[in-house]
């Protein structure tokens, strides 16, 4: 249907939760992601349930995270985030995106790139000289 937002089309709560989780679950256990994980805190669980938060209000679903008065920007300023770490996250949420049942090819490449998009606005570190010298 054309009126359905992205979040409908993705099935919901429990369908956006279990996306949010399997990008946890790479951060946790693949160690492409380990430099990603390390900026993390040890206890995902809280962090888990923000990021369903965040994106069921980003696909047009209950916007509850976005009444906190803080952009998804200002909450990760704190940390260091060169493009390294940029890359690791859209990396692991395109992964984590392309094994999600039920989606449509398209819609999983336009979410993976928008999300790739907020990744990379991240980046508040420049890169060093051995990331710049294997660019």
């Amino acid at each position: 249907m054309a009126d359905e937002t992205p979040y409908e089309i993705m099935g919901g709560e429990q369908s956006v939760r279990a996306l949010a989780d399997r990008f946890y679950d790479l951060i946790e256990q693949d160690p492409r992601f380990a430099g990603l994980r390390s900026i993390h805190e040890e206890d995902l669980t809280a962090i888990r349930a923000n990021l369903t938060s965040f994106l069921s209000g980003w696909l047009g679903g209950p916007r509850d995270w976005f009444g906190r008065g803080k952009c998804v920007m200002s909450l990760h300023s704190g940390l260091a985030i060169d493009r390294a770490l940029a890359r690791q996250r859209a990396d692991a949420m395109q992964q984590a995106i392309m094994e999600h049942p039920d989606l449509d090819a398209r819609f999983r490449e336009q979410m993976s790139e928008a999300l790739a998009r907020v990744a990379n606005a991240m980046v508040n570190r420049a890169q060093t000289p051995t990331e710049t010298a294997a660019a």
